[in-house]
């Protein structure tokens, strides 16, 4: 197994980025094809930076990656209000969204914090 498999920040990241993922083909569905790409980055970068930051001979270059994947959670955020100003999806979906990204990024704060950095 590799490391970030058990960890709770990866694990609701992954899915996290999966659900953003079914956002953002309906988006792709409407032509929108650059707003689409962007969520799927954003989103991929969550759990990818998670990943790969928990590869890291130390504990400070982990803490770098953990800080790149807080960061897009904040873009993904960012991209629901986009989103929603565009009529692309619901008040309550956007806030659906926005409350697991803040839930999420604060997570990503703690564990970060956990590492004494």
């Amino acid at each position: 197994m590799f490391r970030f498999e058990n960890m709770e920040i990866w694990q609701e990241a992954i899915l996290l980025s999966n659900d953003l993922f079914d956002v953002a083909d309906e988006i792709e569905s409407k032509k929108l094809y650059r707003f689409a790409e962007q969520l799927r980055g954003a989103a991929l970068s969550i759990s990818n930076n998670i990943a790969e930051g928990s590869g890291s001979f130390s504990d400070k270059e982990f803490g770098y990656f953990l800080n790149v994947a807080r960061r897009s959670t904040f873009e993904c955020a960012n991209l629901m209000f986009v989103f929603h100003l565009r009529k692309l999806i619901t008040e309550e979906r956007k806030l659906h969204y926005l409350q697991r990204l803040e839930i999420l990024a604060k997570k990503i704060t703690n564990f970060r914090k956990a590492l004494n950095l």
